[in-house]
């Protein structure tokens, strides 16, 4: 078993890379694959409020953003942010504490009395319709082509791109320093990464808020003692990828 997934790693590697995003033409990227999720897809936000098919909120401008790249087609197949909690914004709230606050066991969360200058958010984790779309769908669900050219050996590696696009969010918190992380997630993250070592701390009820989502909290320490060592090759090989960037973005 683990031999068999480490050797999917290892082609997960050829076929894409991680990127933070540095530039303009990256965020449109990302808010491209975001719109095609959260708006096209799952009609979490409607299509008419994003004329140029893009999905933005008020917490991108703070965030730092994440991208997984298809090597192949350079087409973006999948994106995370990291939102700081950071007073200069949104009065320092996180997203899941402007939009679920309801659903927060906030006597939970005030016992972990964590520094709030160490408190961030990894939301907006999307992966592209064309890289979840089974073998022989090439249309989307308004008619229109969606397909990605690829061999079946490459197909088998697109499970592994929402994971991907995690570790890059936790990648970012520690290169920032913001190793206190929570996260709104669908009830399938929480299961798929504990099956990594990633186990989550629920500090919430759920909630309907882009599809029924439970808060969740985690320090990026507990990440690293308890990650399976396949696991970590993985976060390893995209922390590598998305500190040059960072470095030469930033330092």
């Amino acid at each position: 078993m683990k031999e068999k997934k480490a050797t999917l790693i290892e082609e997960f590697k050829r076929y894409f890379r991680v990127e933070l995003v540095t530039t303009q033409s990256q965020e449109k990227q990302a808010y491209r694959v975001r719109y095609r999720v959260y708006c096209e897809e799952f009609n979490y936000e409607a299509t008419d409020l994003f004329p140029e098919e893009m999905e933005v909120d008020e917490f991108d401008e703070q965030s730092l953003h994440c991208l997984i790249i298809h090597k192949a087609t350079g087409r973006a197949a999948g994106c995370v942010r990291l939102v700081p909690a950071n007073e200069k914004h949104e009065g320092g709230l996180l997203p899941l504490e402007k939009f679920c606050k309801d659903s927060l066991d906030m006597e939970l969360i005030n016992s972990l009395d964590i520094e709030r200058n160490t408190v961030c958010e990894i939301s907006r984790l999307a992966v592209d319709t064309a890289f979840r779309r089974r073998p022989g769908e090439t249309a989307t669900r308004f008619g229109g082509p969606d397909s990605i050219d690829c061999t079946k050996q490459e197909q088998r590696t697109f499970s592994l791109i929402a994971l991907s696009a995690f570790l890059a969010g936790g990648a970012l918190t520690y290169i920032t320093d913001k190793t206190n992380v929570f996260a709104m997630m669908e009830p399938f993250l929480p299961r798929m990464l504990k099956r990594t070592g990633i186990a989550f701390d629920r500090v919430g009820s759920d909630t309907d808020y882009h599809g029924i989502r439970a808060p969740y909290f985690v320090t990026t320490q507990a990440v690293m003692d308890n990650i399976q060592p396949d696991i970590k090759e993985m976060y390893e090989w995209v922390y590598q990828q998305i500190e040059v960037d960072y470095i030469n973005k930033f330092k």
